[in-house]
């Protein structure tokens, strides 16, 4: 028997007005999040904050390797829109997972003022810098955001090889990340323990 399409899957999706909903609102609450970031993180990035004795950082070189992350990051990004185009139910996962973690990093950016660990090197993504309209924001550190997101993408994708490459891949990101000095150990560990909850309540809410 053929695998149902992509149309039908959308189709027998749309006809439920719950997934309807939880879609349309999804995306919204998202497009909103979207908007109101690079505002909130011009705010944050005028704070003071505190530098943190990191032991694990103090004993590893500082190198710029933002395209190898970035490469990472946007090519598991490409391979869970693709999963998400075939099946509706990890894009709304992802996207109610993502809004959740959002509120989340909300509360603790605007909490926990941190300056950028000591020997930073800048994280150049040419594909954000529209965003933030070139804007350097190198505060925005307790708790990672690129660790979140690839701990949300390996928890949202469905195929056993998916999420063998995505974990491989978060690891890999986290690792790179305490390279380029860009956050500190205690921000890089946080990540999953905030996201996987967020995960759970998404599933809990919208599948159980």
């Amino acid at each position: 028997m053929p695998s149902p399409s992509i149309k039908d899957n959308w189709k027998v999706t749309w006809q439920s007005r719950n997934r309807r909903r939880q879609i349309i609102i999804g995306t919204l609450v998202m497009a909103a999040i979207i908007y109101v970031l690079p505002i909130f993180f011009a705010h944050i990035q005028k704070r003071q904050g505190a530098v943190l004795n990191d032991w694990l950082l103090a004993r590893i070189p500082a190198h710029n390797v933002s395209v190898l992350i970035f490469a990472i990051i946007w090519g598991m990004a490409l391979l869970i829109l693709i999963r998400a185009i075939n099946n509706p139910s990890i894009y709304i996962t992802y996207c109610w997972t993502l809004i959740f973690v959002c509120l989340v990093r909300f509360v603790t950016l605007s909490l926990v003022a941190l300056d950028p660990p000591a020997g930073m090197v800048d994280l150049v993504d040419p594909l954000n810098s529209a965003l933030y309209r070139n804007a350097a924001i190198t505060k925005d550190l307790f708790f990672s955001g690129h660790t979140a997101t690839m701990v949300m993408i390996w928890l949202c994708l469905q195929k056993r090889n998916d999420k063998i490459i995505a974990l491989i891949a978060a690891f890999a990101v986290a690792c790179l990340l305490l390279v380029q000095h860009i956050h500190y150990t205690i921000d890089v560990l946080a990540a999953p323990v905030v996201v996987y909850p967020c995960y759970r309540l998404t599933r809990w809410l919208f599948f159980k």
